[in-house]
């Protein structure tokens, strides 16, 4: 069987036991998934993007034990626009988690396909439909007191090349506010193809540089060549944090581009949020109408981190408890 305990997963196989650990990297991998670390006898980490033909192997070469107590997340097979995708159960011990590694696989083949069927979609929209959506959405989060109260926040920069929903004006918003009234804003910067990314404060949009695919990132040093604030190091919280994807359904649950770059940052942060005793950042995804999917549509796995509200041409869907609060 495969348990995992947070970052850990183990493998068990008769006598024989072998512990997996997780680095993490950039660049989205559509034939790769992210999952906890392995490390293995030789005391070498490798990463666990677990191919296909790598966790066929595993599904062939171990048995899911019976867990006492175990607790399942499931849902009604719920079928979304995209036919024959459905959430797929994973069964989780209270204290410790196992999961079929086989399960896995049929998550992550479920989760292709629907990449495949919403990038087909962003790709068709028309363009002066987007250009509205665009501003639907952005004057949404520009008149709203959750955007209006934050003093720190993390948002992406929108990029053409990804369909994504443009952030042009909420950045240039954060950017052209006076000194004392200008919030903190913090943008990512790929590290590595491991899901290791980082969140710069940026204060002009000259920080920004192109990268692949016209991507554009913060350098990692300003003018003076001092090295940029990281969000990981400030000394106060962020109060909202903007995130991209390819999908979202009614519940929270988001489908991002296979790389775990955002899952893994998410995961970190709230871990620190946690230790220093801050109050967690409200994580509010923008989507275009093609996005939105119902609820159960998407299928997710234990480490997928889910958003609190969704902001969408049709306005701010609320999510979570927090969300709630947050918007009033």
């Amino acid at each position: 069987m495969i348990s995992f305990d947070e970052t850990q997963i183990t493998i068990h196989q008769q006598d024989d036991t072998q512990q997996f650990h997780q680095p993490t990297d950039s660049v989205p991998v559509t034939s790769m998934t992210w999952a906890p670390s392995i490390s293995i006898p030789n005391g070498k980490s490798q990463s666990m993007f677990l191919n296909h033909k790598a966790t066929k192997l595993i599904c062939k070469a171990t048995e899911v034990a019976h867990v006492a107590h175990p607790r399942t997340i499931a849902s009604p097979t719920i079928c979304c626009s995209a036919p024959n995708i459905t959430r797929t159960m994973v069964t989780i011990n209270k204290d410790r988690g196992v999961v079929d590694p086989c399960e896995l696989e049929a998550i992550f083949e479920r989760k292709r396909s629907l990449r495949s069927k919403v990038r087909k979609a962003l790709k068709s929209m028309d363009p002066i439909q987007r250009s509205q959506e665009d501003n639907a959405i952005q004057n949404i989060v520009l008149e709203s007191s959750w955007f209006k109260s934050s003093k720190s926040l993390c948002a992406y920069i929108s990029s053409p090349a990804l369909r994504e929903v443009d952030t042009s004006r909420i950045i240039a918003e954060v950017l052209s506010s006076p000194g004392k009234e200008r919030k903190k804003v913090y943008v990512p910067r790929v590290e590595d193809k491991n899901s290791n990314m980082k969140m710069l404060m940026i204060s002009s949009v000259n920080d920004l540089v192109e990268k692949s695919m016209n991507i554009l990132e913060p350098a990692s040093v300003d003018s003076g060549g001092n090295k940029r604030e990281d969000v990981m190091q400030a000394t106060d919280p962020v109060d909202l944090v903007i995130l991209p994807g390819l999908a979202f359904d009614k519940s929270g649950s988001r489908l991002g581009r296979s790389g775990g770059y955002y899952d893994l940052f998410l995961k970190n942060y709230q871990e620190l949020t946690k230790k220093r005793r801050w109050k967690q950042p409200l994580l509010v995804a923008l989507s275009y109408s093609v996005q939105i999917m119902e609820e159960g549509a998407i299928p997710v796995t234990p480490f997928d981190i889910p958003v609190e509200a969704i902001v969408s041409p049709a306005g701010f869907t609320l999510i979570s408890t927090a969300a709630l609060r947050r918007s009033d």
